[in-house]
């Protein structure tokens, strides 16, 4: 499948007429699956791929693609907007997947999956009564130089409250995708930290992402998180295999990873595993597979953590791992994201993914609508647990 673009995505929401881009929304795949990015995109003429086999979300039937295009192209030639009108065949076509992106946005897409944001510089979580806490700040990025702090409360984002609202939507808020915000505009926090409230105003910067951490525990086990899968991940999770102590465990955190690209999600797979099937995903009718690179530590004690933040591109890993044998899965069942998008170029430059199949894990389990099913629950204490079952596969942690 040469020139062919193929993406495993997340559920997108629209606003404002548009499809929102969020950083690590979505999951791109190489046709070749060779570790390369696609180039330009095929024109609106290109043929759709046929009907694939699948379960929730179905994949677009014949002629979907060409269907959506006519539409933009009409649209365009009546002095319509040619994004609106593709939108709404899109939404004819009862792919929950599916989603249009504007030129601009999907050159963010692509930024994102290349590990670069427009953004702040913070990282939020909704707690359970609604509240959004900061649970990271990246060093050197706007937030930390404002002096906002991991726990700070955060009230507002340009006098909107935010309370209750989704993460997803914070984080939109906070790059200003509704007005397509550059970097170098402004925006307005409302934030608390214990009985201080205060508004601080800080600069949207272009930034680089931070998805891999390595921490060390007491005893000598290597906890490696993983919150997306960007360029040069693999590589990553390799050195810090590499560097851990002989003989020590590794836990391999992939709570809340929504995704990345697939390519460094199999380059992840193989620094654990000797070669062989990581996944194998149904597209244009025919049946194609990845395979892990041959030479990764097959012998270090290994626990994967996953909770319902686990997806797409995560899930390929956490199946793989979980049916070769390679991990214990820990946690909670994962979200359900197995299904294969393709873009194709549009009249006006808008760029449209529709479903065209399905993976699935070596054993031959299909993710979508499923999810993985952990070997053991984690309890209340994840990593405890975690740490707990590398003891046990002969690891002193």
């Amino acid at each position: 499948m040469p020139g062919r673009d193929l993406l495993f995505c997340q559920p997108r929401r629209s606003r404002a007429g548009a499809a929102l881009t969020l950083v690590f929304a979505g999951v791109l795949l190489t046709g070749a699956a060779t570790g390369s990015l696609p180039g330009s995109l095929p024109g609106p003429a290109r043929k759709s791929p046929s009907d694939a086999a699948g379960s929730a979300g179905a994949a677009a039937p014949a002629g979907a693609h060409q269907e959506v295009a006519r539409a933009a192209a009409q649209a365009l030639a009546d002095g319509k907007s040619p994004m609106e009108a593709a939108e709404r065949a899109v939404s004819r076509s009862g792919d929950r997947w599916a989603a249009v992106y504007s030129r601009s946005d999907y050159e963010e897409f692509q930024e994102a999956l290349d590990g670069r944001y427009t953004g702040v510089g913070l990282s939020a979580r909704r707690e359970r009564d609604g509240r959004i806490d900061v649970t990271r700040v990246q060093p050197g990025s706007p937030a930390a130089e404002a002096g906002i702090r991991k726990g700070d409360r955060l009230r507002s984002v340009d006098g909107e409250k935010v309370d209750g609202l989704p993460v997803t939507e914070v984080v939109s808020l906070l790059r200003g995708d509704a007005d397509d915000a550059p970097a170098g505009t402004t925006v307005a926090l409302g934030l608390q930290r214990g009985s201080r409230v205060w508004t601080e105003t800080v600069r949207r910067a272009r930034l680089s992402t931070d998805p891999v951490t390595v921490r060390r525990l007491p005893g000598g086990a290597t906890v490696v998180r993983i919150s997306a899968f960007t360029k040069g991940v693999g590589a990553t999770v390799r050195s810090a295999v590499r560097q851990a102590p002989p003989g020590s465990g590794v836990i391999l955190d992939l709570r809340g990873n929504s995704g990345g690209l697939v390519t460094e999600a199999v380059a992840t797979a193989s620094a654990f595993l000797d070669g062989g099937l990581v996944a194998t995903y149904d597209a244009d009718g025919r049946q194609h597979a990845l395979h892990a690179r041959r030479g990764g530590d097959t012998t270090r004690p290994l626990v994967a953590l996953v909770d319902g933040g686990t997806m797409s591109a995560a899930e390929l890993l956490t199946g793989a791992l979980q049916d070769r044998g390679r991990a214990v899965v820990v946690g909670s069942r994962t979200f359900g994201k197995g299904s294969v998008q393709m873009p194709s170029r549009l009249p006006g430059g808008s760029v449209a993914e529709l479903t065209v199949g399905h993976y699935r894990t070596p054993g031959g389990h299909d993710v979508d609508g499923h999810g993985i099913t952990p070997d053991l629950d984690a309890g209340g204490d994840a990593l405890r647990r975690a740490r707990t079952v590398l003891a046990g596969l002969g690891e002193s942690s």
